[in-house]
Formats: C-alpha cells, sequence, structure tokens
C-alpha cells in the first residue's frame, strides 16, 4: 500500500473522503459474498475490504497534525478486543452469550463514558431498514413504546413510515434482520425479473 500510494499518481490525490463510495461497494460486495457466493468469492471481497482499511490507514500515516498507521489501528483493536472481553483475557466469568454481552456493553459503556444519549455513535449513513431496526432497540432502552400501526391503513406518506417502522419493530421483536430479509426479498424479484425476460426473449426468437 505504502508503495502504491508512492508511486500511483491517481492514489495520490485520493483522501479518506474520495474513498467512501468504495468503501460503500466494497462492504456491499462482501456482504453478495456471505450471503450468496463462494468461498472464493468471500476470500476475494474480504480482501478488497481489507485494502480500504490498509488505504485509509496509509493516507492518515501522512496526516500532518495527527498521523496514525496501520499498527496504530491495529494495537487499538486490539487493546479494545482485550478490555472487550474479560472472560477471554481476564478473571470474569460468561457461560452464555448473554454473559457475553453484559460484558461487552459495560466495557463500551466505560470507553465511551463521554456520551450522553443512546444515539451517539450511531450513524445516520446506514442503510433506512438497518437504521431503522437499531433505532427501534436504542429507543426500547430509554422506554419509549415500541412503534405500532396498521399495516393495512396508511393514508399518506407520513403513515407508510409509521407502519414501515411497525415492521421493522416486528423484525426485531422475532429476532430478524429486517434490512436482510428485504434484500432476500429483491434477490428473488430479481430472478423472476430475469425469468421473465428469458421467457419474453424466448417467445420473440
Amino acid at each position: 500500500m505504502r508503495a502504491v500510494r508512492e508511486r500511483c499518481v491517481w492514489t495520490q490525490q485520493i483522501d479518506h473522503r474520495d474513498l467512501v463510495p468504495y468503501l460503500e461497494e466494497e462492504s456491499a460486495e462482501v456482504i453478495d459474498a456471505v450471503e450468496t457466493g463462494t468461498r472464493a468469492d468471500l476470500r476475494e471481497e474480504l480482501g478488497d475490504l481489507l485494502w480500504q482499511v490498509l488505504f485509509h490507514a496509509e493516507i492518515a500515516a501522512g496526516d500532518a497534525e495527527e498521523p496514525f498507521d496501520i499498527d496504530d489501528v491495529a494495537r487499538g483493536l486490539t487493546e479494545k478486543m482485550v478490555r472487550r472481553h474479560p472472560h477471554v483475557f481476564a478473571d470474569a466469568v460468561a457461560s452464555t452469550p448473554e454473559e457475553v454481552l453484559v460484558h461487552w456493553n459495560a466495557a463500551k459503556a466505560a470507553e465511551k463514558r463521554e456520551r450522553t444519549s443512546v444515539l451517539d455513535g450511531v450513524s445516520e449513513h446506514m442503510p433506512s431498514l438497518s437504521l431503522a431496526q437499531k433505532l427501534v432497540g436504542k429507543a426500547a432502552q430509554v422506554g419509549v413504546p415500541a412503534p405500532s400501526h396498521h399495516l393495512a391503513d396508511p393514508e399518506t406518506e407520513a403513515e407508510l413510515g409509521d407502519a414501515l417502522l411497525t415492521l421493522v419493530q416486528f423484525a426485531r421483536a422475532h429476532g430478524w434482520d429486517a434490512e436482510r430479509a428485504l434484500r432476500e426479498r429483491l434477490r428473488a424479484l430479481r430472478a423472476d425479473v430475469r425469468a421473465a425476460e428469458q421467457g419474453a426473449v424466448s417467445r420473440v426468437d
């Protein structure tokens, strides 16, 4: 990465903001590989995603005021994982996934003492369904009631939003991933469209 940054004229002009669309694309391709790809696809896409991390770290290494490099990134991640797994690296005990989550959340809360809201750190750039599911969970933490709307009754766009949020809450209550559910249904729809197109071509032939 350092050699590419030093010798590639295109790469030299790229900054963190320029990389965001590529990071979004590579992340989406990793998801595709996990859900519908082969092991070879997953290996390749993880490599492409790792390249984005290396790219960002190399850009950061050249910052005049607050430089850091990939070693700093890895060191910070290692320290965080040690803190958040006291049942692995210290004397804490966790015999169930729920107990592991208690340790994780306690460590995270200690790290983020400056946060004043459960919404701090929740990115608005998440896909809408994923963000909705995240926010419904955060709302529950502070006692905000779950949305409730009759799904067959929307008469305005605002009411449609309420109905969609009700569906997201329904997914969360069942331990389902609303974003993944729609993504998989869209794959089926895409296949139906291609099949219809192939049928139309066959009839023309």
